[in-house]
């Protein structure tokens, strides 16, 4: 089994482990009510996609 010579230091740990961070989700205003919503969704609150009504009575 392989083991390692020299114990890893925490400075290297670390910058290894700099492209794991979790990312927020982008979110755009909905041209229609300004609700923030995600992008190439519906919107919940007034259930419009690129300004057509896709979902009737959406948030009611």
């Amino acid at each position: 089994m392989a083991v390692p010579k020299k114990k890893t230091t925490k400075s290297r740990r670390d910058m290894r482990r700099s492209h794991d961070r979790i990312t927020l989700a982008n979110h755009v205003e909905c041209p229609n009510c300004g609700e923030r919503t995600l992008p190439h969704h519906v919107c919940r609150s007034c259930g419009y996609y690129r300004d057509r009504e896709v979902v009737t009575g959406a948030g009611s």
